[in-house]
């Protein structure tokens, strides 16, 4: 009796899921490899402490770039973020060490996240100012306000149960990760598998047709600048924990680490195209090569442009890959 034995195509298989999980996929295998040219490169890669610091910070960086993941896909920007967690952290780390309460300045943080997202939604929906405009002139907002409001001062030294949140372990694995995995499960769900979801990527593909078609536009739009704010909000608690200091100048580099995290993950910068998952896959990707500059004892000074030309190839790449399936 002949048994027939099934062999399975690779390649057909790859062909099979949409272009978006290739894209993912193709992310995942750069990742891996990235990882094992790094511990031939150096034992130090592999050790629990240095990956259990990667994770941590590609944690924090996922949460800043899962809400602007959003926002990009509905064809927008948001350039305020990382100004939008100095002055959210610095709220949040004045009001507990005033008042001594942990929850209240949680919440000041949180609520000041989702104000800012909110008006840079304001702005964009209502007064119709480009989001690149809006955001970069809130930027400066921000960064003014927080400078006013600290006006030179540091605040340091936080409850130990604060502090975990940005700093402590669970099982032995860093508090930030299951944030992080957290929210990539909901925000996943919500994208992937909802009408709201489905009709965030419609505005951001076209948003003519998205509102003849029915889909509420500007609610759309407005829902997904709060939500950055308030990832940012939630961000900027954690990045305090983790510092356990708050001062006006924080935070100045996490914009571009976040764009740089959003668009590394195959997010396109037209709108329309990406996925949270590949988002955690940049935000990794980028921690892992910033991690192994430092490991391999790259110069700091060649470390902001080996990031750039980074992003610069991945916007290229998504450049491309639109141009090829409209030809």
């Amino acid at each position: 009796m002949n048994t027939a034995v099934t062999t399975v195509n690779p390649v057909r298989v790859l062909r099979q899921v949409s272009p978006e999980q290739r894209a993912v996929l193709l992310r995942i295998a750069v990742l891996g490899l990235l990882c094992l040219v790094l511990a031939l490169s150096s034992q130090a890669f592999f050790q629990t402490n240095n990956l259990l610091n990667v994770l941590r910070q590609a944690s924090l960086m996922f949460l800043l770039a899962s809400g602007l993941t959003l926002v990009i896909l509905c064809g927008g920007l948001d350039l305020s973020i990382g100004a939008n967690v100095a002055l959210s952290a610095c709220l949040a780390g004045t009001l507990m060490q005033s008042t001594g309460s942990v929850a209240l300045g949680c919440l000041a943080g949180v609520s000041c996240g989702l104000l800012v997202g909110l008006l840079n939604g304001v702005m964009v929906t209502s007064l119709r100012i480009p989001s690149f405009i809006a955001t970069y002139g809130m930027l400066w907002i921000l960064h003014g306000l927080t400078y006013w409001y600290m006006n030179g001062a540091t605040v340091y030294g936080f409850p130990p149960a604060f502090r975990a949140l940005g700093s402590g372990y669970w099982l032995g694995v860093p508090v930030p990760v299951y944030l992080m995995a957290g929210i990539l499960l909901v925000g996943s769900l919500f994208t992937q598998f909802t009408n709201w979801g489905q009709e965030v990527y419609a505005t951001g593909a076209n948003t003519e047709a998205a509102a003849l078609s029915g889909v509420p536009v500007f609610n759309r739009r407005l829902a997904v600048y709060a939500i950055s704010g308030l990832m940012g909000g939630l961000a900027s608690l954690v990045y305090l924990a983790r510092l356990n200091s708050a001062e006006g100048d924080m935070g100045e580099s996490l914009t571009l680490q976040a764009i740089a995290a959003v668009l590394i993950g195959g997010t396109s910068l037209f709108g329309g195209t990406g996925t949270l998952l590949g988002t955690m896959v940049g935000a990794l990707i980028l921690t892992v090569v910033l991690n192994g500059m430092n490991i391999l004892g790259v110069s700091a000074n060649w470390q902001p442009l080996i990031t750039g030309v980074i992003v610069i190839f991945s916007v290229l790449s998504d450049a491309l890959t639109r141009k090829r399936q409209g030809s």
